[in-house]
């Protein structure tokens, strides 16, 4: 499957949820191959990543939509250097919810602007990791 269609089955995964701690994955803001035949999206419930205290769900599928468990996650919001100002990097913190496969996230991203969200997974799936481009708002 092309990453378009697996994109925008995600998307519609989104569109059907519900609470995040019932395992909805709000509206995708950002999806992208993880590996392992799997694809990752970060979602929040008004498709806005915003800096400050953010709070989002962070979903791993097959290449048919459905969720897939992958055990244990981490996620680093990472800014490099721009001139004086030093690199940042915000780790998120995870639960898991009712749904496997679909993580509640929460971070303190530091400022707006343009981010690099690099997450990693180990458990069930295997070993993966991917990057995304991400702007907080």
């Amino acid at each position: 499957m092309d990453f378009d269609r697996c994109n925008c089955i995600c998307r519609l995964l989104a569109a059907c949820g519900s609470s995040p701690e019932g395992g909805s994955t709000g509206k995708v803001i950002k999806s992208g191959p993880a590996g392992n035949g799997l694809t990752v999206s970060i979602g929040t419930t008004d498709g806005v990543l915003k800096h400050g205290n953010s709070q989002f769900t962070l979903t791993f599928a097959d290449s048919s939509g459905k969720p897939v468990d992958v055990g244990a996650v981490a996620l680093t919001f990472h800014m490099p250097q721009m001139g004086t100002m030093q690199a940042m990097n915000n780790p998120a913190t995870f639960t898991t919810t009712a749904t496997p496969g679909v993580y509640s996230g929460k971070a303190n991203i530091e400022m707006a602007g343009e981010w690099q969200a690099r997450i990693t997974y180990e458990g069930p799936a295997g070993r993966g990791e991917a990057s995304l481009p991400i702007t907080a708002q």
